[in-house]
């Protein structure tokens, strides 16, 4: 039996082995002088080959190894079959493809001793298949589709991330067989949904690059027991399946011998005789800390396992240098430098999720409920829960005051909540809460606050590790597999001289920050709380963190204190919703109504669109009980269509904010809201009204906005994608033998098919920038073959392919699943699956919540901002449509890269926008279609 890794994206590596050093030294000769391989490498019992430029196989290496335990196959059998059997029916061990296909089957018919069949004719071979001297059927192939017998040209993809998203230029292979390295990844601390993504990115992206990559068992603890229970060498198939399941499938513990110098030492040895020179750990500061000490400490290890007889001066000599990278693995979300860590936005769906349960009987019962969460030095979850669900208190260790004061704050504003017809009260107390004298908060004392002093019947909800559980969500998948992928490319890079990095995110852009920096900024977080500085606590956060919380508190408050502007500085805004439905739309307007009322303006909501407007003067202000609960509501209730201002009667549109005087409008939709912006600010110089702050905040799930690489409504329609694939993938898994072609969303834009690919581990997907040609389809089904000989009979065998309804109209997703069937022959089949509109999602998940609060409050600051610039020129006769200050009072907010900016519409819409095709003319997510390609072994066709 050979093991194999399939095709990845053009690279095939292959291990195949001999059971002696006869047929060892055969195999040798047979791939070096008939196949033309030419030997690299070679290490105690296996020998490395590559294929050269004088023979043109694309990006071929085979590890031959001796395995003295290993059952050679019989080739008796195989022979009897070249005589009754097309070889083509049979199941071959390896599959290369070459553009000299007709040299290679001269090498091999002119053999004495090799077996070979060539189709479909002996003169014009497009396939040719043979045996080796250790019994693999090895075939050959030219093929680029059926009815061709030309070569197909591949593109070659490296798994870059978001270093350059404005262009996706042709890409390097994988480096030279010299860079060869074998990394090792481990999961430590406290388990986290989405480490298991990243054990797979990790593992597949290192085979990728031409290493061999292992995995450390149990964390720190398998690296101090070593051996090969816990440091086991992994291959392509080892992490199948792994994408959809929670928690960490290599274990992780806690270890108090690695604290100390003789189990550092220990895990030293450990990995030099497993020959590891690359650690990637995935684990929360703690954990990184230990990994940067093990680097520290490494030469001083390793000269003492050399001077102790321990390790040889060879192994000595090899292993000088130990390259760490680390992601960060953190429910709490308590790692300085970045914006999110793996997990913590899963466990913050997990309390979202209940909440929004506790919701329901809280309002029939009229109760109120203390839901504890977990955040020992971090109450970034509790924050984060409060925005998403408009929790009407939370308690958070960066934010104590004296007793109290918290008790009266929150006495206070459950009052006023309640006083206003609020039926339900929930506080969110973060497990490490505590008042000003460092005194912890427990859930108990808030209860009985609520009862003493108010009368509540109240409840204590602990969720407890409740959140550590389940599978990850879509943008935790998506966080770890890139950051997995970037970190091999890191220590790829290192050097001894460079500081171990750790992989984050910031905005929109995977980034490498130094690691033991970020550990410094997380612990003097603690530090300062455990001195009692707060002040110092609160900065030492993240900006964004810092944003929420304020933003927070002035949502929280409304109407029910003194507003925070005079009263001459207070405006009339209104907020429209244009386009299709989207999750973040009903939160992006609590968040704006609440913020404007907090600050004293009026906020009025213009429903059912232009077309409300326009035909029905659709205008009414918005009371705070009416939209009390809309953050955790999908949808939007005030309406929505897709009507612009020019097709409801752009003359109408105007007379009415006219006759509401609105000082300011915000736009929250897709593309037809982009469009409606730009017809408002062109007609600026014909309706004054229109001579007022403009501001888009993007929302649609297809997220093709210009001027933006994040709309809400794309996080919630990718994890409403995500639970059904994963439903039809273990479904496809339950039958066997069966692949599902999915139809996604997204109009002309491919982003959701790219990132449901990425995270749903789909075998490829079709969008509409790219298209579907022939050749690639063919190169598809004959992966798809592969895949179902290789993994033939086992688990979580399911496959997927995405297409984008749009990707093309004669190949539909019915007739691609009719092609796969027909070529399969019987040996597998394939079915259709249409989501529909499901996924638009129900509930919006709580990045599009959270996120949605951040740009509505955002937008309601510009056109406080920008009042300067408009109020003078409100009815002026010199008014200049083309003045750049006034001109930039229009624009977009969006993110882009690692920045959250206004964009003026203007210059967005005439420069950077393809109308035809309703998408940026950049696509800033090109990259990840690599990634997601690699990840799965996809070979690419490039248009030619």
């Amino acid at each position: 039996m050979t093991v194999s890794t399939p095709i990845v994206a053009g690279t095939s590596y292959y291990t195949l082995k001999a059971s002696d050093k006869q047929s060892f030294d055969l195999a040798v000769k047979f791939y070096q002088e008939i196949v033309g391989l030419q030997v690299k490498n070679t290490e105690d019992d296996q020998l490395f080959l590559h294929s050269g430029q004088e023979f043109p196989l694309n990006s071929v290496t085979i590890e031959l190894k001796l395995d003295n335990q290993f059952k050679q196959p019989e080739r008796k059998e195989l022979k009897d079959e070249k005589l009754t059997q097309d070889w083509r029916s049979l199941r071959s061990n390896v599959v290369f493809k070459t553009d000299s296909i007709e040299l290679l089957y001269e090498n091999l018919k002119n053999h004495p001793n090799v077996q070979v069949q060539a189709y479909p004719s002996n003169l014009a071979p497009t396939e040719v298949y043979a045996l080796d001297p250790i019994g693999n059927l090895i075939g050959f192939t030219s093929l680029k589709h059926p009815l061709s017998t030309v070569p197909p040209k591949y593109k070659k993809i490296d798994p870059e991330l978001l270093t350059a998203p404005t262009t996706s230029a042709e890409l390097e292979t994988t480096g030279s067989f010299e860079q060869r390295r074998n990394i090792a990844v481990m999961t430590s601390g406290g388990d986290a949904p989405g480490m298991n993504a990243c054990v797979r990115a990790v593992v597949r992206a290192a085979i990728y690059r031409g290493c061999k990559a292992y995995a450390v068992y149990e964390g720190y603890e398998g690296l101090v027991k070593g051996g090969p229970k816990y440091i086991r060498e992994m291959d392509w198939q080892s992490v199948r399946g792994w994408l959809s399941e929670g928690g960490t499938n290599i274990g992780t513990a806690r270890c108090k011998e690695f604290r100390e110098r003789e189990g550092r030492l220990l895990g030293a040895q450990h990995l030099i005789e497993a020959g590891i020179d690359a650690l990637i750990v995935c684990g929360g500061d703690g954990s990184l800390t230990g990994a940067d000490l093990f680097r520290q400490e490494w030469p001083s290890l390793i000269q003492e396992l050399f001077d102790t007889n321990r390790i040889t001066k060879e192994k000595f000599d090899k292993h000088k240098h130990l390259n760490i990278c680390g992601t960060v693995g953190s429910i709490d979300n308590d790692m300085s430098s970045t914006d999110s860590t793996i997990g913590a936005y899963s466990s913050l769906a997990r309390i979202c999720q209940a909440i929004d349960y506790i919701d329901a009987t809280a309002n029939s019962h009229s109760r109120a409920f203390v839901v504890e969460v977990m955040g020992r030095h971090c109450g970034w979850l509790a924050l984060m829960a409060g925005i998403a669900t408009s929790a009407d208190y939370i308690l958070i260790p960066e934010k104590p005051a004296h007793s109290k004061e918290w008790e009266d704050q929150m006495c206070d504003i459950v009052e006023k909540h309640r006083s206003r017809g609020k039926r339900k009260t929930i506080v969110i107390v973060a497990e490490g809460a505590i008042a000003a004298d460092l005194t912890p908060i427990t859930s108990k004392d808030v209860l009985k606050v609520l009862v003493d002093r108010l009368g509540l019947d109240t409840r204590i909800t602990t969720l407890g590790h409740v959140q550590r559980g389940g599978t990850a969500v879509a943008h935790d998948r998506m966080l770890a597999t890139l950051q997995g992928v970037e970190a091999v490319k890191a220590v790829l890079e290192s050097t001894p001289e460079t500081p171990s990095p750790m992989i984050g995110i910031i905005e929109n852009k995977i980034c490498r920050r130094p690691l033991m920096e970020a550990v410094k900024l997380t612990k003097q977080v603690a530090e300062a709380i455990e001195a009692k500085d707060f002040k110092k606590a609160i900065g030492l956060r993240d900006s964004e963190f810092v944003e929420h919380l304020q933003n927070f508190i002035s949502m929280n408050s409304a109407d029910h204190n003194e507003p925070d502007l005079p009263k001459d500085k207070r405006l009339k805004i209104g907020i429209i919703n244009v386009g299709a439905p989207a999750g973040g739309m009903n939160s992006a307007v609590y968040a704006m109504a609440t913020y404007c009322m907090s600050r004293g303006h009026t906020p009025y909501a213009i429903h059912n669109g232009f077309t409300g407007l326009a035909r029905h003067e659709s205008v009414r202000s918005i009371n705070w009980l009416d939209i009390e609960g809309w953050a955790s509501r999908g949808g939007s209730d005030i309406g929505t269509n897709r009507s612009t201002p020019e097709e409801a009667d752009i003359g109408l549109v105007a007379y009415y904010l006219e006759k509401y005087q609105f000082d300011g409008l915000v736009i929250v939709g897709g593309f037809e809201a982009f469009v409606s912006l730009n017809q408002l600010e062109r007609a600026r110089n014909d309706y004054p009204a229109f001579r007022i702050p403009l501001v888009l905040v993007p929302a649609t799930i297809s997220n093709n906005v210009p001027g933006t690489e994040y709309s809400l409504g794309a996080d919630t329609c990718l994890n409403s994608l995500m639970e059904y694939c994963d439903i039809v993938k273990q479904s496809a898994s339950s039958t066997r033998g069966r692949t599902f072609v999915v139809e996604v969303q997204g109009g002309n834009s491919g982003y959701i098919a790219t990132f449901a690919q990425l995270i749903c581990g789909a075998q490829a997907s079709y969008v509409p920038e790219e298209g579907i040609s022939l050749e690639q389809l063919d190169l598809d089904i004959s992966s798809l073959k592969q895949s179902f000989t290789i993994s033939e009979g086992a688990a979580k065998s399911g496959k997927l392919i995405l297409k984008s309804a749009n990707a093309s109209k004669v190949l539909t997703t019915e007739v691609i699943a009719d092609i796969i069937t027909d070529e399969a022959q019987g040996r597998f089949d394939a079915k259709t699956a249409i989501p529909g509109h499901v996924q638009q999602g129900a509930l919006p998940s709580p990045i599009d919540r959270t996120r949605a609060a951040r740009l509505a409050v955002k937008a309601i600051q510009f056109i406080e901002d920008k009042q300067e610039f408009t109020q003078p020129i409100h009815y002026s006769e010199s008014f200049d449509p083309n003045d750049t200050e006034i001109s930039d009072t229009a624009a977009i907010l969006g993110v882009k890269r690692s920045h959250l900016r206004f964009s003026p519409i203007r210059q967005v819409y005439d420069f950077e926008t393809s109308l035809h095709t309703r998408m940026p003319k950049i696509v800033h997510w090109e990259p990840v279609r690599d990634v997601a390609d690699a990840l799965v072994g996809r070979t690419k066709v490039t248009k030619k």
